[in-house]
């Protein structure tokens, strides 16, 4: 199968950083309700299981839309297709600020989840229409660092907003955000042409994109990793809040901190994979080396629990999150190389339907655990599974070549 080549071009960071930008309010949207939990759970009367069914409400629309908004982005292409998930998921956080309870949280919550899958998958075929092999990891972190960046600035503009105004201009504000991107998006954004002597793209129908052994392994170490990322976003603030005895004013002023520290994880976890290409070690050992360490970083997730001080705990907790990050710069660049640039959109939703069946079963598991027992095990559990997700890379993956999709 021959991929169409494209001249690297400067136009490339400018175009990665629209999807960075994006990447920022998509977090901020989602991180917006993990900052307002405190408040909104004390006025709604939510328990730590009614929480958790709120979350799963979202991780639910989030599982069955990475399957569709994959394929949908790769069909409308980039342009239209980003577009339409960044204008759902803007309205959908809006709407937030009409909920009046319980269950209409829920159902805003499902129509975030449903807009928000399209993410990644489209940022990911930005990264493979505009960048070569030896960049990818690098412009993936890139555009992923925007996911700490949305998560640092999320505590203390949510916290102000919701301490000063209210809940509700918290949620009004972030979905404005997202419908003022679009008007940059779609002014700035196209495909970039194909070199005059490359070979015509073939279009590779769903159906062979699931025959596909790569395609279920991605999928099934997605949902060891990614449910990770979920536990720390949706549930850390809450973690402060009734363990280490923080008010919501000290959770705005701390709770960023691992965000923070995550975003280099986004960049040292693409610098080192192109310093072992660089070296002359093949893709497959560059890319699952890189995720395997930093997989091993994410088991400080475990003396977190452990440690007296809270901010022992906040600094454990970050090194677990610069691992999560640094795994995930190169895991966002594994399907650009094995597929096709009009196949990366499927791909990458199809795999990260596992990403939200697991993040949806830990969350509601998390929640009966912490409920009847503590965060301890919840901890252990979490610092564990990359290091299950790095198995499965190396055990069932296979190589990252070329697909034979013939």
């Amino acid at each position: 199968m021959n991929e169409v080549e494209v001249a690297p071009s400067p136009l490339r960071w400018k175009m990665i950083s629209l999807a960075f930008f994006a990447t920022v309010i998509n977090y901020l949207d989602r991180q917006t309700l993990s900052v307002a939990a405190p408040i909104l759970r004390d006025e709604f009367h939510m328990s730590n299981q009614d929480y958790s069914r709120v979350v799963s409400a979202f991780l639910f629309a989030y599982t069955i839309m990475n399957g569709l908004s994959g394929p949908m982005i790769d069909r409308l292409g980039t342009r239209l297709g980003y577009g339409l998930c960044v204008a759902w998921w803007s309205i959908a956080a809006a709407l937030h600020a009409f909920a009046r309870g319980t269950f209409s949280l829920g159902v805003f919550r499902f129509l975030l989840g449903i807009g928000e899958a399209g993410n990644w998958p489209a940022a990911v075929k930005v990264v493979a229409e505009w960048f070569p092999e030896r960049e990818r990891a690098l412009a993936a972190g890139l555009f992923n660092s925007g996911s700490a960046v949305g998560a640092i600035l999320a505590p203390p503009i949510v916290a102000y907003l919701v301490l000063h105004i209210g809940w509700q201009a918290a949620f009004g504000f972030v979905g404005l955000a997202g419908l003022i991107w679009l008007a940059f998006w779609f002014t700035m954004y196209y495909t970039p042409k194909a070199l005059p002597n490359a070979a015509a793209e073939e279009v590779v129908p769903v159906r062979k994109v699931l025959g596909n052994r790569f395609v279920w392994a991605f999928t099934f170490s997605k949902i060891f990793m990614d449910p990770v990322w979920y536990f720390y976003i949706f549930w850390f603030p809450e973690y402060l809040k009734n363990v280490r005895g923080f008010d919501l004013a000290k959770i705005g002023r701390y709770s960023w901190i691992p965000f923070a520290v995550a975003g280099f994880g986004n960049i040292l976890g693409g610098w080192l994979s192109g310093q072992l290409l660089k070296r002359g070690y093949s893709v497959t050992v560059a890319r699952k080396g890189s995720v395997t360490f930093f997989a091993v970083l994410m088991t400080s997730a475990i003396p977190a629990v452990l440690v007296p001080e809270a901010w022992m705990a906040i600094g454990f907790v970050s090194i677990a999150m610069l691992g999560y990050t640094g795994s995930l710069a190169n895991m966002l660049s594994f399907p650009a190389d094995v597929f096709p640039k009009s196949a990366v959109g499927s791909v990458y939703g199809i795999a990260s339907m596992g990403s939200g069946f697991g993040g949806m079963l830990f969350t509601l598991i998390t929640g009966y655990v912490v409920q009847y027992y503590s965060y301890t095990p919840v901890f252990i559990g979490f610092g564990i599974m990359p290091l299950i997700c790095a198995s499965i890379l190396w055990l069932l993956m296979g190589d990252l070549k070329p697909a034979r999709l013939q």
